[in-house]
């Protein structure tokens, strides 16, 4: 059954079209929350708490292609929520490859920069690098224009970078 098709069964009370929409979400949605909350029982918890708040509302999504974008929003604002009460920082174990293969930078001095970025940034460099969202659909999830996110993108790249050559960090052969 298609996406979207699922989205209206949904949306009009089907419970098995829900589970099923759930379901085809699951396994990215998981991902995406360890990678946030860095911890799996808290991810696992981000999933239930997502799947509720979805199914309570899910008769306000307007346009059915934009279920994923939309849910995949859910899941972020949870996320940012728990990391604000339990005060931790963004950081993905995956941002060390965007950085290249000279990178000789400890995790540590990585993750101490990306703490430093605003969190319109790390988000942004969070969901193109880690998790593979395209610019337009990181737009759509942050409700701000695609050029917006290519400045955060370009200016927290930029930043990183610039931040571990000080540190003596990123080598070149």
């Amino acid at each position: 059954m298609e996406l979207q098709e699922l989205v209206q069964k949904a949306k009009k009370g089907d419970e098995a079209a829900f589970y099923e929409l759930m379901q085809l979400h699951k396994g990215r949605l998981y991902r995406i929350a360890l990678s946030y909350l860095k911890n799996s029982e808290d991810a696992v918890e981000a999933l239930q708490e997502v799947t509720y708040r979805t199914f309570r509302s899910i008769r306000k999504v307007k346009e059915p292609q934009y279920f994923t974008t939309w849910l995949t929003r859910i899941l972020i604002n949870y996320c940012n929520d728990e990391l604000k009460k339990k005060k931790r920082t963004l950081v993905s174990d995956n941002l060390i490859s965007l950085m290249g293969s000279e990178h000789q930078s400890s995790w540590l001095e990585v993750e101490e920069v990306i703490s430093k970025l605003d969190s319109k940034t790390r988000q942004v460099i969070e969901l193109k690098y880690v998790h593979d969202f395209k610019i337009k659909e990181i737009a759509e999830i942050l409700e701000c224009p695609e050029g917006t996110v290519k400045t955060w993108l370009n200016k927290g790249l930029k930043e990183l970078r610039g931040q571990l050559e000080e540190k003596g960090g990123l080598g070149y052969a």
